[in-house]
């Protein structure tokens, strides 16, 4: 008997088909989807780290940007000295709310100073520019617009006449202005002593923390150059600020603070100024008559000659002379008599010594000539008598040695330091060089940075 066909389960089968079918495409795009956009979701979490990290980075090379917190900027100094032009470069870092931090610097000298172009300013300018390429190399571009651009020159400006000094500016300004850094209309000058003491006392507090920890004792800064020395302290003695004569008390605005510096440069009496003045000689004249300067502070068998700002002096000891040193202290103590302020209060402040009270040191032993060290301001009156007494037998030495550890000896004494006082003579701290030109591009950018922001 033939069976009928069950056409309803046919119905069903055509209709159960097709809708399983279904069911399994939309799974599969339902799936594809989600893997899709997991993926999309990967792909922009991943690009949104990225293009953050190059954001990061684009902040350390973006001027006035804060990078993690913190924020980079340059400066550039140009010293201009007697002997040479220098530039220093300088990367600071600086947390929000806190003191900057040295982070880099570079340096670059070039001989001869400025003023030898004195008589023809264009020779001036190849290495003007020639020290400015190592700014760009060393400044990132798109630092060039926000980084100050500072020359300052010294002695050897000071020393030329007036008109000719001010032409070498001028030349040093026009080129200035045609490069890519921030050029204000103070780019120029020559620096006066006090300046120059108080930039000084800026770098080495800078370096030792004093700066950066309000309440924390500041150092004092000694330095003895060629034509004047400096002195510059913080006073925390009110007998100090009442007795101190006019021009020796100096505000310096840093970090929204005040400081009343005691500051004073004397001109005159650096050690070479000296040195003419011990043997008689007139600053800037030569000898009457091109006759001999005759020093006690000399060996007795001596005679040579003595260069000394482009003049040349004949110069001997004085013969038949007997100790030495007490005619060399004699005749120094002449030359420094009612010429320097005496302050008791630097009997209780840390000082740091440089330029040549270091080289006669070092010159002597009394401290590491590459390291430098700590000495007590009895050390230069031992080493001057020692010195003075064995003159006759070095001859062939420095013929200046006894009359300059003398004249550091009573300079010392004469400021007001005790024989037992401890000083510090060092090149540098924390392995950057103690040069005023820090300090001077350190309170340039802060001025800069408080007319900017005026205190409301």
């Amino acid at each position: 008997m033939r069976k009928i066909p069950n056409n309803g389960n046919l119905k069903m089968t055509k209709v159960v088909y097709p809708l399983g079918l279904f069911i399994c495409l939309f799974i599969y795009v339902a799936y594809i989807k989600w893997h899709w956009a997991s993926a999309t979701q990967a792909f922009f979490s991943i690009t949104e780290v990225a293009s953050g990290a190059r954001r990061g980075h684009q902040a350390h090379s973006a001027p006035g940007t804060a990078a993690h917190g913190h924020e980079v900027f340059y400066g550039i100094m140009f010293d201009a000295g007697s002997t040479g032009t220098r530039v220093h470069i300088f990367q600071f870092n600086q947390q929000p709310g806190e003191t900057p931090t040295l982070t880099h610097e570079t340096f670059k000298a070039l001989k001869p100073g400025l003023s030898a172009y004195a008589d023809d300013v264009e020779k001036s300018t190849s290495g003007i520019q020639e020290l400015l390429d190592v700014a760009k190399q060393d400044v990132p571009f798109d630092f060039w617009k926000a980084t100050p651009l500072v020359l300052k020159a010294t002695a050897g400006l000071r020393l030329l006449p007036g008109e000719k000094a001010q032409k070498l500016l001028q030349k040093v300004k026009e080129v200035f202005k045609a490069s890519p850094f921030l050029v204000g209309d103070d780019c120029v000058s020559i620096m006066n002593g006090t300046d120059e003491g108080v930039s000084a006392w800026i770098t080495v507090n800078f370096l030792t923390g004093s700066l950066k920890t309000p309440g924390r004792s500041s150092v004092g800064m000694l330095d003895l150059g060629g034509g004047s020395t400096q002195i510059t302290f913080l006073p925390r003695v009110e007998d100090t600020l009442q007795t101190s004569p006019p021009g020796y008390l100096t505000s310096l605005q840093m970090f929204n603070r005040t400081y009343k510096l005691y500051s004073y440069s004397y001109l005159g009496l650096g050690l070479m100024s000296a040195r003419l003045a011990i043997l008689g000689g007139i600053e800037g004249k030569p000898a009457e008559d091109g006759k001999e300067l005759v020093s006690p502070c000399l060996s007795p068998g001596f005679t040579g000659e003595w260069e000394h700002a482009e003049i040349t002096y004949r110069i001997s000891g004085q013969k038949a002379a007997v100790n030495l040193h007490e005619l060399c202290a004699s005749r120094v103590s002449e030359i420094l008599r009612n010429k320097v302020h005496r302050t008791e209060e630097v009997k209780d402040v840390d000082f740091y010594a440089f330029s040549y009270y270091y080289d006669l040191a070092a010159n002597v032993g009394l401290i590491d000539a590459e390291k430098g060290g700590s000495l007590v301001v009895g050390d230069f009156d031992i080493a001057a008598k020692y010195v003075c007494r064995t003159a006759e037998t070095r001859l062939q030495g420095n013929p200046f040695l006894c009359m300059d550890l003398t004249y550091i000896s009573l300079l010392l004494q004469e400021f007001g330091f005790p024989e037992n006082k401890m000083l510090k003579l060092t090149r540098k701290i924390n392995d950057v060089e103690t040069s005023w030109a820090l300090g001077a591009i350190f309170h340039y950018i802060d001025s800069l940075s408080r007319q900017k922001s005026p205190a409301l």
